[in-house]
């Protein structure tokens, strides 16, 4: 199977009328980091972010680091921590780094966290060089 990019991506495809359009930015330290604003269509309970939104943008920060590194990578495993409730209109700030390379996979941590800097929820996960 070959994987290539055809702009649909849910998270970050332009082309998806229904996606959430993320840009990304490469820190200095190496991280890379998205902001997104979520509405009342992204929300579980009301006025809270569902947690499979958050999970969703988690992991496409992950996976968009070794991308923009020139690694083509697919998540094969992914633990989700959630610590308290995003609120939908509250910005929120997700970033990403590596913590270990080896021949065939990375380890990744990312984390989401409201613009004040509390810690919403983080994930960390295994991913497979394709």
């Amino acid at each position: 199977m070959e994987f290539h990019d055809d702009g649909m991506c849910f998270a970050c495809g332009p082309q998806n009328p229904i996606g959430l359009k993320l840009d990304f930015l490469l820190k200095d330290d190496g991280a890379l980091q998205t902001k997104f604003t979520p509405g009342k269509e992204h929300q579980g309970y009301a006025n809270v972010v569902h947690g499979g939104i958050l999970a969703t943008i988690l992991d496409e920060v992950m996976v968009k680091l070794p991308y923009r590194l020139g690694l083509k990578v697919v998540t094969a495993r992914m633990q989700v921590t959630f610590k308290r409730p995003a609120l939908v209109g509250q910005e929120l700030i997700f970033t990403a780094q590596l913590i270990r390379e080896t021949r065939r996979t990375l380890d990744m941590y990312a984390q989401v966290q409201s613009a004040d800097g509390t810690l919403l929820a983080d994930a960390r996960g295994t991913l497979m060089k394709i």
